[in-house]
């Protein structure tokens, strides 16, 4: 099976997928760095996701989707509301486009937002998905105080609770809470959950 792993950041989702080809996208060089050292098997491309998804779809049998989330979470509307700018909406860009011309099965994930979606999807917990599959409803529970675990205590925590763990310090932009990209992974059993759901194997 050939799998697109698209905004790959630190493949959270992918950690416990087996036999499986998969092609991981990520325009981060520093995540792209640590994604290809923990997972050297997979082919590692620092490209434009969104484009690539256009671009070659039909090469894959499962795409998996993880969109940029920044704009859309309740916590930048609650913590940065005086800053202006647009929601974006690639999520529902890439929704309708695997609704029509995509004939595998696909997952697209995001964070629940703080506006109602545009497109029907399913919350698990703090996840919003559109699939075109049964994707179940397993949760993983959350370290306590998770979204308050914003330093490198916090990203030790996150380490261990993922079971993904690198020496160094990534911030998204401006940001530099180094526990945020851990923040933004799927937890690996929900992403095991899914996949197996996906390819017959659940």
């Amino acid at each position: 099976m050939k799998v697109l792993n698209l905004y790959a950041g630190l493949g959270g989702n992918r950690k416990l997928w087996t036999n499986c080809q998969i092609t991981a996208i990520e325009n981060n060089e520093k995540i792209a760095s640590v994604y290809k050292r923990l997972y050297p098997d997979d082919t590692v491309i620092i490209a434009d996701a969104h484009q690539y998804l256009l671009d070659h779809c039909e090469e894959f049998d499962f795409i998996w989707s993880s969109p940029p989330c920044q704009t859309r979470s309740k916590m930048a509307k609650a913590t940065r509301h005086k800053l202006r700018r647009y929601v974006d909406l690639s999520v529902e860009q890439e929704v309708i486009f695997l609704q029509h011309f995509f004939k595998g099965k696909w997952v697209v994930e995001n964070v629940n937002s703080f506006f109602s979606p545009l497109i029907p999807c399913k919350i698990l917990g703090r996840h919003a998905y559109w699939s075109n599959f049964d994707i179940g409803d397993y949760v993983e529970e959350m370290p306590k105080d998770f979204i308050n675990l914003c330093n490198v205590a916090g990203k030790n925590n996150l380490m261990e609770w993922l079971g993904i763990f690198y020496q160094e310090n990534i911030y998204y932009g401006s940001n530099h809470c180094p526990a945020q990209i851990l923040r933004n992974c799927v937890h690996p059993n929900e992403g095991l959950e899914i996949f197996e759901r996906a390819t017959g194997l659940k």
